[in-house]
């Protein structure tokens, strides 16, 4: 007995010794090619991108706020009145038209999706930042592909928030603009318009009403404002933007389980300057679509929405086929 004992131990201390933590991301300024195990300690050089090529979306998006791949289309809605899913092909041209009955577009701000729905969510909060009515439609993917939509509502509030006075615009901590969908949750990330941070929040993905609760905190270092995620492949990219209207990516992947912060934190610049971008989609998570709404303010600014391609290959390949 003593002998297996003893042997144990000595399994389970070579195991431990064997198992190094450290930066496994070749790509990485600290790459330790000697660890076993992710600590989520990589640091990278500054990165900027560019897209393939970008295209004018149809006057009917001008808001396009959100991005998904769903149905061999590109769905897109807009964030303010308008209460369509507009199905679009990888150059921009609308079609597919989808009408959501008995519904109110008061701010929607994100489209996502699992294998059985699609997730719309109203919680656009920029204005005063303190709306009582924050919520996500579910509604079931073959309702949809039917063009006869069943929707129900999943209602939630801030785990965190207390104050509802009315604050001035682009203030509050509690925006936001992106989310994801898993096996069994739904994951908000906000948008702080004072910090340039980011929540993560959690709720169940089920109708009813619920408290989001408040999981982890990112420097973005800007304003976030679309999701899109690969769960088998613990991949998340975030697309957003600067206060001074620099769009950028925020790569979240080789993380552990649900603890999104775990692995690999990368930030990409992408080389165009005032572009609101609101909206990010990927198959595969070498190959994107991005889309910014129109942002006109003449003589300054003159930005027509647009469709955007990116290929990040050369930053995520290694890491998707290893």
């Amino acid at each position: 007995m003593k002998k297996i004992f003893f042997l144990f131990l000595l399994l389970s201390i070579t195991q431990i010794h064997s198992q190094i933590l450290g930066c496994t991301d070749p790509l990485s300024k600290n790459y330790n090619p000697h660890a076993t195990i992710n600590d989520g300690s990589c640091i990278y050089k500054k990165t900027i991108i560019k897209p393939e090529y970008t295209l004018k979306l149809s006057d009917t998006l001008v808001e396009t706020s959100g991005l998904i791949t769903f149905d061999n289309l590109l769905w897109t809605h807009n964030d303010d009145t308008d209460t369509t899913i507009y199905g679009i092909d990888s150059l921009g041209k609308i079609k597919k038209k989808v009408h959501l009955e008995k519904v109110t577009n008061t701010d929607w701000e994100e489209i996502a999706q699992d294998s059985s729905y699609l997730y719309i969510g109203d919680f656009g909060n920029n204005y005063q930042g303190n709306r009582t009515d924050l919520h996500i439609l579910r509604i079931e993917k073959n309702s949809f592909l039917a063009n006869k939509p069943i929707i129900d509502t999943i209602s939630f509030s801030y785990s965190d928030q207390k104050d509802f006075t009315i604050q001035k615009p682009n203030s509050t901590n509690f925006d936001c603009e992106a989310f994801i969908v898993s096996k069994d949750s739904i994951y908000l990330f906000t948008k702080q318009w004072k910090s340039n941070k980011t929540n993560i929040y959690t709720l169940p993905k089920q109708a009813g009403n619920h408290i989001a609760q408040l999981k982890q905190t990112i420097d973005t270092k800007g304003l976030v404002t679309a999701a899109t995620y690969l769960e088998s492949k613990n991949l998340i990219t975030l697309c957003g933007y600067t206060k001074l209207g620099k769009p950028f990516l925020y790569l979240l992947y080789d993380f552990k389980n649900d603890d999104f912060l775990s692995g690999n934190k990368r930030r990409i610049n992408l080389q165009f300057s005032f572009h609101q971008i609101e909206g990010i989609t990927t198959t595969d998570g070498l190959h994107y679509y991005l889309t910014n709404e129109s942002l006109i303010k003449k003589p300054i600014l003159n930005v027509p929405q647009q469709i955007h391609y990116f290929d990040l290959s050369s930053l995520l390949n290694s890491y998707l086929h290893k």
